[in-house]
């Protein structure tokens, strides 16, 4: 009888009230649920597919690109907005971006909704760069607004090996075109990159923006060693009197007193000799400069800072330029097809500055600059040039650069 009733006693307070939760739960879930659904929902329905803060799924786009001499009026009239719409638009636009300032080749895009047969415009965007944006909203009343993407920067690593150039290794080894030229800036002082060897090696830490899923380019380059010849070369920034720079291992700037090359991503075609067989003259003669070989009009650069002393023509350099560098160095350009603005004798020009295009002037059997380099009044060759570098890091910042080199080399491996 007592195992009776404690049998009953158990029932009660553990079976009921197991029971009554059962219950309650189920009411509570069944509750719950179609709020859970609507949640969800409202979620999806607040991240439709966008562009431009356009909903895609309720239009039709109409893209094209801006042609030679097609200002911002001539594209509107051909979607049949009529003259006093046009003309307002246009208005509108300038007072935010100056329509002079559409660019050929640039992209645009027309937004029809499609539930209209008419294929009446709703929204017109111009894009400016691959982050800024002008749009135009059309309804009672137009709307213009000035806006930018927003980007995303992914950091990367590009390691890879030289077998022809270095622009042949980055679309080989499918790496964005302009990290050739960002680190051909880097190591313009240290390293031609016109004589680059096969074998030769580098590798790369940098960040890359995105807009959406399309790269813009190299944002920044975070670190790089590159091997040329044996040798190794490394960069490491370093901030020294807030200007952000490359320094070397032992903290000397990787800028020199002269560039390595006067042009970017060519090839040297001649070198220099004492006794080369001239191409048009067919007899031999010594060639006291470097050739390098690019189409006409490229832009010839300065590789030093200093002052222009001669500008001038001759049947054999055809149209050239000399500048003194300092007491002892001079430099030569020659085969130019013409002179940058400005550029005359007795003008300083700063390192880098264009002051020249690439020609066949003089003898000359195709498009090249010939290069030249005088010490002390004494023709060198150019590519044997070794010029001391400027602004290493200061002692009150070897600490920290100490700190920044090694946290790079880790990086590097």
């Amino acid at each position: 009888m007592a195992n009776k009733n404690i049998f009953a006693l158990g029932f009660f307070f553990i079976i009921v009230p197991l029971f009554f939760i059962l219950l309650t739960t189920q009411g509570k879930d069944e509750d719950r649920s179609p709020f859970k659904r609507d949640i969800d929902q409202n979620i999806l329905c607040l991240n439709p597919d966008t562009e431009f803060g356009i909903v895609l799924d309720s239009f039709q786009m109409h893209t094209g690109r801006i042609r030679w001499n097609q200002n911002l009026a001539d594209i509107l009239r051909r979607h049949n907005l009529g003259m006093h719409t046009v003309h307002d638009i246009t208005r509108e636009v300038d007072k935010i971006f100056d329509v002079t300032k559409f660019k050929a080749g640039n992209t645009y895009h027309f937004y029809f909704n499609k539930q209209d047969s008419t294929h009446e415009v709703n929204y017109f965007v111009y894009e400016h760069t691959p982050k800024e944006y002008v749009k135009v909203s059309l309804g009672e009343s137009i709307n213009v607004e000035k806006a930018v993407k927003e980007s995303r920067l992914v950091k990367k690593t590009s390691v890879g090996t030289i077998e022809t150039s270095l622009w042949g290794t980055m679309e080989k080894n499918d790496v964005h075109p302009t990290l050739a030229l960002r680190l051909s800036e880097i190591y313009a002082w240290s390293i031609n990159f016109f004589n680059l060897k096969p074998g030769d090696q580098f590798k790369v830490i940098y960040e890359e923006e995105f807009v959406d899923s399309s790269s813009i380019g190299i944002n920044e380059i975070q670190t790089a060693r590159f091997v040329h010849e044996g040798e190794e070369f490394y960069a490491i920034p370093f901030v020294q009197d807030s200007s952000r720079d490359f320094y070397d291992l032992e903290g000397n700037s990787l800028r020199r007193e002269f560039l390595k090359a006067p042009l970017k991503f060519s090839r040297i075609s001649s070198g220099y000799s004492l006794s080369r067989m001239h191409p048009i003259l067919n007899y031999r003669r010594p060639h006291r400069g470097v050739d390098y070989a690019a189409p006409k009009g490229t832009p010839v650069h300065a590789i030093g800072e200093g002052i222009v002393v001669d500008k001038g023509y001759t049947k054999g350099a055809g149209y050239y330029l000399k500048i003194r560098h300092n007491s002892i160095d001079i430099t030569g350009y020659n085969h130019l097809s013409g002179y940058a603005r400005g550029i005359s004798k007795g003008v300083k020009v700063k390192q880098g500055e264009t002051i020249g295009y690439v020609g066949t002037t003089g003898y000359a059997t195709g498009p090249h600059l010939d290069f030249r380099f005088w010490k002390n009044g004494r023709p060198v060759n150019p590519l044997q040039v070794e010029a001391p570098p400027v602004e290493p890091i200061e002692e009150v910042n070897r600490d920290s650069f100490q700190k920044v080199k090694e946290a790079c080399l880790k990086k590097l491996g």
